[in-house]
Formats: C-alpha cells, structure tokens, sequence
C-alpha cells in the first residue's frame, strides 16, 4: 500500500430512489496498482440516473459518476501507465487485454476489468463500505481507481472539457465509427439529442454523412444539433416521425439509425425510420425491463440489421487520446454539450434537470466555487 487513507467529499446515494448526500468519505489507501485522481470536472450522465433510479441494477452506498477527468496525484508502486502530474480521463471499461474479448479485440466487452474496479477498495463513509460507482466514482473530489482505468491525454485541452470524452464523446463517436461503420454520403438518423446523441451527431459529420437527420422533442436540443452537423431536424412531439425522416432521406428512410434513449418506443422509431437493408444502432442503456418486438416477417423482409452497441465499441487507449486531440482542433465541439457548469452541491438538480430535458450535459467543475454559469 501506498500512502494512507484520505478523506474528501463527495456524493454519495445509499439507497436506490435516494437523492445525493454530499458527505465526508475517506478513500482507501492507494494499493500497489492504484492511482488517486484530484478531480477536475464530471458529466452529469443518463446512465447515473438510470443506477439511482434503480433501471440499470446496482450496488448501494456508492458514489456515482462514470465520465470525468483529472490530474494524478499518487500511484502505487507497481503503477506504469502514468505517474503523478499526469492528466488523465477515466474509463468505466478498462480492459485487462487477456480475456476472451479483449484478445479478439472488443475491449468494450473485457469480462475482467470492471469486475476488479467494482470489487477492489475504494472508500468508505461513516464505517460503511462504499461501492466505486460504476466502476470510476467521480462525483468526489477525488477518486481511487485500478490503473486501467486511467488514459493519459494532452495537458493542453481543459479538463472540463476531456471529461465528455470518458463517456458522451467516446460512446457516440465511437458508434458511428467502431460500431455502425458510417461511409461517407451515407443518411444518418439520430433518435434522442442528449449529450450522447449531439456526440453520434458530430461523429457522423466527421465519418462525412451526407444527410443527418435529428430527431428530438426539445428545441433547444435540436438548435444544438444543427450547430454540429444535423441537415434537417424533427420534433417527435408534433411531427410523424417515420414520414419526416424519409421525406429527408429520398423516400426510402436512412441508411443508419441510431436509437440513443434506451426505450422501447424509441428502439422501435429507430427500426421504422432506417430504411430497407439499412442498419438500426441500438445505442442507449434501457432497462432489463423494456421489452422490444419485432414480427417475423419484417425481419424477414425488410432485411434491416439491428446492432447493439456498448460505449461506442470504444477502446479507451486507443481512442481517448484521439478524440481529446480532435477537441483540441476544434472538430469537435465538446464546449456545445455543456449546457451547465455546476458545484458538486448542485448534482440533485443537474438530475432533475436532466430529466426534464433542460440540459445536454451538466458539468460538475471542482475547486473555486464551481465555476458555475
């Protein structure tokens, strides 16, 4: 062990349904393949809600937070991949690159790494032993994680902003890319405009789409994306959905639809606005509840390919430093999904307003006073 245990704050949900306490927790000491991060900055993530709420089954107490980013301060002694000063973005997926996954290249799928994230010593508050949620806890102040979970990046792109890469950049560019294989003048749907659909949206300008249709019920969301790329925009609140995508896509639907609420009726729209042969992303996390049909025949006939899609089919190592490069370029606009910078204080109402569909992504800033606007 390196060092001694620290105490530090951060948000802690003990029960499913329970609102955030921001607490006093002492993380453990910093083990032999370790490193402590001094948070920068963290998104405000669906799938933390999905885990409070109990829809994506968890363990409790935890501390929430999967898409953050910060500086090493402390590493065990068999640490290699960085060292103290180094700034880093945090995966919930490290791969352990030896399981039958990783060696046949799905990192995103490593059967290992989570595992040992979710089962190593993390913190505890008041006595109780607290779960590292989602495997990189990051609504602290700071957090102890396995190495693997850590990307080295460029010290030159603020962290608040390489943070969205841990998760809403990753997981949406990495669809289009790793997961459908957009080519260029393809038509591209996108069903939900929350931080990970804007994300699908600039990855599928980036992969040259010819025509990218968004498809959202908040306005504010769907000005959002046509700044990163979205030709033409629907309002499933007012607008046939199927019609006006195919309107937009030569009649026929879009050659690649990407579902990004994790919902039946969604999944379904998806499926519905693609055209025939063309290829359904199912990239939103839906609960083990949410059950999808589809006939016989219209699997038959319409010869659509349906593809789940975990993170992006992302590899951390490989792709983290590369979209932190493309921020740092400007060709991708990590500053147009934060709709908020907020105080750690703030995470019970960057929930509700994430539920209310106010925000494309709250950003928790630490240190100062937030750094709020």
């Amino acid at each position: 062990m390196s060092g001694s245990g620290r105490t530090v704050r951060a948000a802690v949900v003990h029960e499913v349904g329970a609102p955030f306490v921001i607490e006093e927790i002492e993380l453990a000491p910093t083990g032999p393949h370790d490193v402590r991060v001094k948070m920068a900055a963290s998104g405000v993530c669906h799938s933390d809600l999905s885990v409070q709420k109990g829809t994506i089954p968890f363990l409790f107490p935890t501390v929430l937070g999967h898409e953050g980013a910060g500086v090493v301060i402390e590493v065990g002694e068999a640490v290699t991949r960085v060292a103290p000063g180094d700034h880093v973005v945090l995966t919930w997926m490290p791969a352990c690159r030896r399981c039958f996954w990783c060696l046949r290249g799905q990192a995103m799928l490593c059967e290992v790494g989570l595992a040992e994230s979710l089962s190593g010593a993390y913190a505890t508050v008041g006595g109780t032993r607290l779960v590292r949620g989602l495997g990189t806890a990051t609504f602290g102040e700071e957090t102890l994680v396995p190495e693997g979970e850590v990307v080295r990046v460029d010290p030159s792109v603020p962290l608040e902003l390489a943070a969205l890469v841990g998760c809403a950049l990753a997981t949406g560019v990495g669809a289009v890319w790793h997961t459908a294989h957009v080519t260029p003048g393809s038509t591209v749907a996108v069903v939900g405009c929350g931080g990970v659909g804007l994300s699908v949206i600039q990855g599928a300008r980036l992969a040259g789409a010819g025509t990218i249709v968004a498809v959202d019920q908040v306005a504010a969301k769907l000005d959002t994306a046509k700044s990163m790329g979205a030709t033409a925009v629907v309002d499933w609140s007012s607008e046939d959905v199927v019609a006006a995508v195919r309107a937009h896509t030569g009649g026929r639907g879009a050659d690649f639809g990407f579902e990004v609420v994790g919902r039946a009726e969604t999944i379904r729209t998806a499926f519905a606005v693609v055209r025939r042969g063309g290829t359904a992303v199912l990239v939103g996390a839906g609960s083990p509840a949410e059950q999808v049909s589809f006939s016989a025949f219209e699997l038959f006939v319409d010869a659509k390919t349906v593809i789940g899609c975990v993170y992006g089919s992302t590899d951390a190592d490989r792709d983290f430093p590369v979209l932190v490069d493309l921020v740092r370029q400007g060709a991708i606009d990590a500053e147009g999904l934060v709709t908020r910078r907020i105080g750690l204080e703030d995470v019970n109402d960057a929930f509700r307003a994430m539920e209310a569909g106010e925000v494309a992504r709250s950003v928790i800033v630490y240190g100062d006073d937030g750094r709020k606007r």
